[in-house]
């Protein structure tokens, strides 16, 4: 459910080793066959990365690299004595990928030498058999797996969401100094400690720096994709601003704020949320007339339930108040939600 359309899943937090994970791997003749079929790593538990770090246990697989967690026996006095480990996949595509993210963690470290930023502390890299790898210290949990044991359909107390939204907020504008968009922000790629009071935003995979974005209507995980991004427009920090605000009427509630099937659906949500989208701002799109007719009206996309046939509607669309939506959440009293000053600025 919480795929994106390109990417793939994002790493789901710590797992326990199961069946299938890091076993011991049946190889084909050549010794130095490290890998699967698709270029992951096949690591084994136990087993030690580059002389230094013990593999203990699965943290997740996406598109572009596994996670592990391992222990560092070479640690210092000041060195974290465990660490996350992304294992990128073994391809020249996805390497590349790799060290236009290494450039960027460097970017955002070399900024924040007192580690107060809120971004996920990159430690170092190496390669190892064919792989680029990078170390991370390694955090508790992610806020969607917060979300599922603490805010089922209920979400957080005011005071976490609060709480975490100024650490996000911290990020955003370290991102911004650093000249960095995220363009994957979302519940399952914001970390936090054991004691949960302390967030980090997370995988710089699909991290750009600003100026360098190319127009692409797949950009971000889909709940949380930006109207500018399925439309067609320039964009920039803003898109992550916008999936900020998505994740923290989340945590809130307990529920995503656009659960969209399709990117026509997700506008559609958008203006039933928002109200119409400007003419000026859908005459710029290099997409928009795949959701809107030559008069601007936004065409609805669905599938016939009958025919399974794809049928196209147009659509008028007014706009929802969303403090009616947050004042049904059933969450703690939603009357303080918007009298607090988190909201009001007072």
């Amino acid at each position: 459910m919480f795929s994106d359309d390109i990417f793939g899943e994002s790493p789901t937090g710590v797992r326990k080793p199961g069946k299938g994970d890091g076993l011991a791997i049946q190889r084909s003749g050549l010794q130095d066959n490290w890998d699967d079929a698709e270029g992951y790593y096949s690591y084994r538990f136990g087993e030690v990365l580059d002389s230094r770090y013990e593999v203990l246990a699965a943290h997740g697989k996406g598109v572009f690299s596994t996670v592990v967690r391992a222990k560092d026996l070479k640690a210092g006095s000041t060195d974290p004595e465990e660490v996350a480990i992304k294992i990128i996949r073994n391809n020249d595509k996805m390497y590349k990928a790799g060290l236009e993210e290494l450039v960027i963690l460097k970017k955002l470290v070399g900024a924040d030498m007192e580690d107060r930023r809120h971004c996920v502390r990159f430690i170092s890299s190496f390669k190892y058999r064919n792989h680029l790898c990078l170390v991370f210290e390694s955090l508790h949990m992610n806020l969607r797996e917060v979300l599922k044991k603490f805010g089922r359909n209920i979400g957080l107390k005011l005071t976490a969401v609060r709480a975490y939204a100024k650490q996000l907020f911290i990020a955003l504008k370290h991102l911004r100094n650093c000249g960095v968009l995220h363009t994957d922000i979302k519940p399952d790629n914001m970390l936090v400690n054991d004691a949960k009071n302390v967030l980090k935003l997370c995988d710089f995979g699909n991290a750009m720096f600003a100026g360098k974005n190319e127009i692409t209507p797949y950009l971000v995980s889909r709940f949380y994709r930006a109207p500018e991004i399925i439309l067609g427009l320039t964009y920039d920090h803003p898109v992550d601003m916008w999936s900020v605000g998505c994740c923290l009427f989340e945590l809130y509630t307990g529920k995503v704020l656009f659960p969209g099937a399709t990117n026509n659906d997700m506008l559609r949500l958008h203006m039933e949320l928002k109200g119409s989208f400007p003419k000026k701002m859908l005459r710029k799109g290099a997409f928009t007339e795949q959701h809107f007719d030559s008069d601007l009206n936004f065409v609805a996309i669905e599938e016939d339930p009958v025919t399974k046939k794809t049928v196209k509607r147009l659509v008028n669309m007014k706009a929802k108040d969303i403090s009616s939506i947050v004042m049904s959440s059933p969450g703690e009293d939603p009357k303080m939600a918007l009298s607090h000053p988190f909201i009001t600025g007072k």
